[in-house]
């Protein structure tokens, strides 16, 4: 496959861990989840889940991207209302699990209370520190997290605890904004810490490999 290094979609492997995490790793962006705790579930279902919201538009391309199959377990890192949490428990029911992983415990409950309305049961909702995805080690084979990167406070720490998580062999797929001058729009300029180069540079150095990167969004890459 050709690589494309415009919009992608970026998928690692999770190798062997030859990165020492730095045990007192300062936060990269102090702050950057505080706002969650100051709104409501409401207005952030409709900001995550509106129709036209690129992710929301291209679910099904990435749902194909995760290459899901019953029984596998997978985590949505940074689930916020749960859009992708329930995609992908009826992708891998009914043995598969899915953590529904988040900082912010309101989100959790109104994931888990969502999938009980909806009679989804292979969902497990985990509300995680700014440090770690809080899941047992070799418990996923498959770590999502979309528009998420750029608020792990201490993403050294957390990308241990996701290569922990890992089974072997076991994929990590990241979707964020494209920090570009004249792609990126002024307020993810001025919001999002890191690039797509800087990104694939701290998960490489937490111990994967960059597998793969597929065109899909305009603004964002996968």
């Amino acid at each position: 496959m050709r690589t494309v290094f415009r919009f992608t979609v970026v998928i690692f492997a999770c190798a062997c861990l030859t990165a020492v995490v730095a045990a007192q790793e300062s936060s990269v962006k102090p702050g950057i989840n505080d706002s969650y705790d100051k709104t409501t579930v409401e207005k952030k279902v409709k900001q995550f889940e509106r129709a036209n919201r690129d992710v929301v538009q291209k679910k099904n391309d990435i749902l194909d991207i995760c290459l899901l199959k019953p029984g596998m377990d997978v985590a949505d890192v940074g689930a916020g209302t749960g859009l992708f949490t329930r995609l992908f428990a009826a992708k891998v029911k009914p043995q598969g699990k899915v953590y529904a992983v988040d900082i912010t415990r309101k989100f959790i409950e109104h994931i888990e209370r969502t999938c009980q309305e909806q009679n989804i049961k292979n969902v497990e909702g985990v509300v995680c520190p700014p440090h770690s995805i809080n899941l047992k080690p070799n418990s996923v084979d498959l770590v999502f997290t979309c528009n998420t990167y750029h608020h792990f406070e201490y993403p050294q720490k957390t990308l241990a605890s996701v290569h922990a998580a890992l089974r072997k062999g076991g994929r990590l797929i990241v979707i964020d904004f494209s920090k570009k001058e004249g792609v990126g729009p002024k307020w993810v300029m001025n919001h999002v810490r890191a690039g797509k180069k800087m990104v694939t540079e701290e998960i490489t150095k937490a111990g994967f490999k960059l597998i793969d990167e597929v065109p899909l969004m305009k603004t964002q890459y996968v």
